[in-house]
């Protein structure tokens, strides 16, 4: 059963590892079978902006595809918690990055909204995903800044905290 809209900054720091100054998503507003769209409000006291750059403030362009990124990694623990909590231990880490393209600066005060569609889910014998192939485009008041073709590799948690 998919989670209560909007799904609010306590839920999603239950979900993703990220914390300050790398968590780049604060709501999801929109979730539905294998589309999600969350936002990050990016204000002019994040870390990244005393040096990029400092005179005139743009967002660096991995730190899109990384908010986009977050997105797809709350998608399957909101749209069905049971089956996600059911996967096993494993977390999904980028295993490749695709047709990637940064069309339109973001700039303290924007509010970016992130929409990831889900394009392919290969499974392993046990039925989990063994692999997820996403969709992202980022954008500001509808013109979109990023988009890319993501990829995840879901690998057991304990090999990255080792």
């Amino acid at each position: 059963m998919p989670a209560k809209l909007p799904v609010k900054i306590n839920k999603i720091r239950e979900i993703l590892p990220h914390r300050y100054p790398f968590l780049m998503v604060d709501r999801v507003i929109e979730l539905e079978e294998n589309r999600i769209v969350a936002i990050k409000n990016v204000s002019v006291n994040e870390d990244f902006f005393n040096g990029h750059f400092p005179v005139a403030p743009i967002m660096p362009g991995v730190l899109q595809v990384e908010a986009l990124a977050q997105t797809a990694g709350l998608y399957g623990p909101l749209w069905d918690a049971e089956a996600a909590a059911n996967s096993g231990d494993k977390i999904g880490v980028f295993s490749k990055v695709n047709n990637c393209t940064f069309e339109s600066p973001v700039t303290p005060g924007d509010v970016l909204r992130l929409e990831v569609k889900i394009t392919d889910v290969e499974k392993d014998n046990k039925g989990n995903p063994k692999r997820v192939s996403a969709h992202g485009e980022a954008s500001v008041d509808g013109k979109i800044t990023c988009q890319c073709d993501l990829e995840f590799a879901m690998i057991p948690a304990k090999l990255i905290s080792r």
